[in-house]
């Protein structure tokens, strides 16, 4: 493959001169790359990617199914069986190895396949010029010669030279571990320069922390430094989840104690005078009976399918982690720009001296207004195509202005090139460029009202520009006050004619307002509503003016209609050591904050969570990336949000509409619900095949289950099952209940009281048809009864994992077609093995009879039967609860509250 390196007139990009870099590349500055060269390059060049961790090979996967404990245990009670010449008893065996395995095998497999799918969700996209044009496209699409847009909050996808830089400030660490932000320029520098010091490159995967630029690409995918320094890391396995985890350690104990128990049950069984061959074979089978082997994976299935809804719901997770802690979110600070609302700003409103202008379009708008729509669109980074708007909203909005004005920044730049630029600042609020026509310099700013004000000397009126004074700024901060609770986002517009270049923010004309509208979401009332139902608190915080936010919460229902909540200020959100205890409550218990900065979120966040709160926090400006990542749950915003935003957040929203935190909420509750709902299935189902040998061998009868029907049951009526809660679509009410504790374990003592109780009932039930039928006409089938009356309990037990608070026949278990489909399997292997003579010669079961049918039948439901009335005298009791005013139901699935 060609090296990159073969265009430059040298390997050392950054001791040429900009112009010489772009021509040995074979690019256009100005006009970029054309498509059908684009294309041919990365023919050559290949994708602009590193070399991904290979996917867990099949084989690895399939391998994997056979190297554990439990695994073992079953190939030693193969091999007895074999010492034993019990040659049809030991082949067995070997078939429920490899079946456990195979059905392991395609979950592990899938698991995986899904997780991969859902990684290839979150493409990163970078702003070009391709054939003249700005276009968003596919990062890996990247080729040597593109030339690149960027701007602070991206992070880097190539190797770039800088062609032109404006305050751009990079954040190297990644490379250099260099923690300051690096300034960035255009201009050659000495070729045995270090990394760290070469300030006019631009490497893949570190962050620009603000500032614009224009560079070439030198390097894709591994040829890029970050490229070379992957060829010498060696992979490394992903490391578990938290939830992983704790599922690992709950399995890891679940094996200690079915070890105890096979050894308790060899030891009762011998001393009884069992056969000690038959007594040991039964206890690895118990001990394998009583691990759920398959926890993780059926874990891992749950978290996918669950990930990839949220997907559907346009919210992407980066970690998988962030799935448990949704769940447990008791409030959310959010934005308000295009979350809240629809991020579909348009101007509405121009005030000058001239009085204010309502028309669009713009046309034929005062020489005042006109002079604001020119500065307007020279103060702007954005870009406006046929095909596609690229920047900030407001400032899109602006050219969209300028363009019915008839205004276009492609001509007003041939005018009045731009020669300066000091981007956009959300600390100042502020931007401002400079532009040179004929030796004439002209200067254009925008930004908030309350930050332009004091920097202007004068102020342009019908009559010429006349001096500022104090009066007169008050009379605009009220004009700017009063659009504000029309709920329009205000800015103001200034521009100087001469003065220095460099020096933007000084004796500035005050020219006039644009008011720029911005509506509420449709679907955001319902959304707030849900929450507020959820018992999630959500506080809106924002950088707009006070008024504004007051207006716009007010619209979606935040605050109540005539309601005279104060609007907190970012100002007042000092360090926590500085704050009094009644300011402290005040900052708590405010619902907006308006004009807060970065570092002000970060505060706010820090002091909710210092209060209890699970909180999760929207952002999208790479100054909101420090508190993305504390948050407890990080939302970044996928539209308008900045690379190093989604880089630094837990989930990425694709629409940034409230509605998908809500979602994403929700299916965090579901995960977590479902994972909690097979694990009870899973472990009373288990425990029951423990305790009906347990119990049999400390009553002196005979042994219940054999081997080989121990292994049935764990292979066939538990797995899928337990397969089909753990992919539930979820209770409709899981929105109408208080969020659990954060630190809740997964398994309570709650639950633990549920699993042995069910465990009993499934026990008791068996171990009286067994002894019903040894003390009746055909004793000889009682091994055949016990098991038939277990397996089919354990089916139909899976209707017990419903919620106190869901009815009878309808609810999220008799609504999940899966849970059907593995009854329906279930059942059909049950009658298979019984009606299959050399199956059911090998399980030693025999043909039960019409009276031994109507024992297991009986029997069998006693567990769902009693549990239902269990769970329908739990769900009166919650309902008187909530109506006496004491709680509310909070029904978690398995006829539990949760713990």
């Amino acid at each position: 493959m060609t090296s990159t390196s073969s265009f430059l007139p040298s390997e050392i990009p950054w001791g040429e001169p900009a112009g010489a870099v772009a021509a040995a590349l074979r690019t256009d500055p100005i006009q970029g790359l054309t498509g059908s060269e684009a294309l041919r390059r990365l023919a050559v060049y290949g994708l602009n990617q590193l070399r991904a961790r290979s996917p867990r090979s099949i084989w690895k996967v399939l391998l994997a199914q056979f190297t554990s404990l439990l695994v073992g245990l079953l190939l030693v009670g193969t091999g007895l069986a074999f010492l034993a010449r019990e040659w049809e008893e030991g082949a067995a065996i070997l078939v429920v190895v490899l079946a456990n395995g195979a059905i392991g095998f395609v979950m592990e497999f899938r698991a995986a396949r899904a997780m991969e799918a859902l990684r290839a969700l979150g493409v990163a996209r970078t702003t070009v010029l391709r054939d003249g044009q700005v276009a968003r496209i596919p990062a890996e699409s990247l080729v040597p010669g593109d030339v690149v847009l960027v701007e602070g909050g991206d992070v880097v996808t190539a190797d770039l030279r800088l062609l032109e830089a404006s305050k751009l400030l990079a954040s190297e660490a990644a490379l250099t571990g260099e923690s300051l932000p690096v300034a960035k320029h255009s201009a050659a520098i000495p070729v045995g320069r270090p990394l760290a010091e070469r300030s006019n490159m631009l490497y893949k995967a570190t962050a620009l922390t603000r500032g614009t630029g224009r560079g070439v690409v030198v390097a894709t995918g591994m040829r890029t430094e970050l490229g070379q320094i992957a060829e010498l890391v060696v992979e490394a396995e992903e490391g578990e989840t938290p939830l992983e985890r704790r599922l690992t350690g709950l399995g890891r104990r679940l094996v200690w104690s079915a070890l105890g128990i096979s050894l308790f049950v060899i030891v009762a069984g011998v001393a009884k005078g069992e056969d000690p061959f038959l007594v040991v074979e039964t206890a690895i089978a118990l001990a394998v009976a009583a691990v759920p082997e398959g926890l993780p994976i059926i874990a891992t299935i749950a978290l996918a399918r669950g990930m990839q809804r949220m997907a559907r719901h346009d919210a992407i997770v980066n970690r998988m982690a962030a799935m448990e802690t949704l769940g447990a979110a008791t409030m959310i600070l959010t934005d308000k720009t295009g979350t809240l609302t629809e991020n579909r700003l348009s101007v509405r409103l121009l005030v000058t001296s001239e009085g204010e202008a309502r028309s669009s379009p713009w046309q034929g708008v005062g020489e005042r207004a006109r002079r604001l729509v020119e500065a307007a669109v020279l103060c702007n980074d954005a870009a406006l195509t046929e095909r596609d708007a690229v920047g900030d909203p407001i400032d899109v909005a602006l050219l969209r202005l300028g363009v019915e004005a008839g205004l276009h920044r492609a001509a007003l730049l041939e005018r009045w090139p731009e020669v300066h630029e000091e981007a956009f600042d959300p600390e100042t609020r502020l931007m401002g460029t400079a532009h040179v026509a004929g030796g004439e310099i002209r200067v254009a700013v925008k930004g908030a009202v309350e930050a332009v004000l004091p920097l202007c000397v004068a102020a342009a009126t019908e009559a010429g520009v006349h001096r500022l004074e104090e009066v007169g700024r008050g009379a605009w901060r009220a004009q700017g006050d009063e659009l504000a609770r029309q709920g329009l986002r205000v800015l103001a517009i200034a521009d100087r004619r001469g003065g220095p270049a460099d020096q933007l923010y000084h004796d500035l004309t005050l020219l006039g307002l644009v008011g720029i509208a911005d509506p509420p979401r449709a679907d955001a009332a319902d959304a707030l509503l849900a929450c507020q139902r959820a018992g999630i608190r959500v506080v809106m915080v924002t950088g707009d003016h006070p008024a504004t936010a007051r207006t716009i919460a007010r619209q979606v229902g935040l605050l109540p209609e005539g309601s005279e909540s104060e609007v907190v200020l970012g100002d007042e959100i000092t360090g926590p050591e500085a704050l009094s205890p009644r300011q402290r409550k005040r900052l708590l218990a405010a619902t907006v904050v308006a004009r807060a900065s970065p570092l002000q979120k970060l505060r706010l966040l820090a002091l909710h969570q210092g209060n209890g709160e699970v909180v999760a926090m929207t952002g999208d400006g790479v100054n909101d990336a420090p508190a993305l990542a504390r948050a407890d749950v990080g939302i970044a915003m996928g539209e308008r949000g900045t690379d190093v935003a989604r880089e630094a957040a837990d989930v990425v929203l694709r629409t940034d509409a409230f509605t998908a935190i809500v979602e994403a909420i929700r299916q965090g509750r579901v995960i977590v619900q479902n994972l909690r709902v097979f694990i009870v299935y899973l472990l009373s189902c288990n425990l029951s095949e423990v305790g009906v040998v347990t119990v049999a061998l400390l009553l002196g009868a005979p042994l219940p289950l054999l081997p080989l029907q121990i292994l049935f049951l764990n292979l066939v009526t538990d797995v899928f099952p337990a397969l089909a809660l753990g992919l539930g679509e979820g209770d409709p009410s899981t929105l109408v209940r208080p969020p659990r504790r954060a630190r809740a374990p997964l398994l309570g003592p709650r639950q633990w009281r549920t699993i042995s109780a069910y465990a009993a009932l499934l026990t008791a039930a068996a171990l009286i048809a067994q002894w019903l039928t040894l003390h009746g006409p055909r004793p000889e089938t009682a091994s055949t009864i016990t098991f038939l009356t277990l397996a089919l309990g354990q089916l139909w037990h899976v209707f017990n994992m419903r919620s106190v608070d869901s009815g009878i026949l309808r609810n999220p278990v008799t609504r999940n077609r899966l849970v059907w489909a593995a009854l329906a399997l279930c059942v059909g292997l049950v009658l298979l093995a019984l009606g299959i003579p050399a199956v059911a010669r090998i399980l030693a079961l025999r043909q039960p009879g019409w009276q031994g049918w109507l024992t297991v039948l009986g029997f069998s439901l006693v567990a769902v039967l009693v549990g239902q009335a269990g769970i329908q005298l739990r769900g009166r009791r919650s309902r008187r609860v909530v109506a006496s005013g004491e709680g509310r139901a909070m029904g978690d699935g398995a006829g539990m509250r949760p713990a």
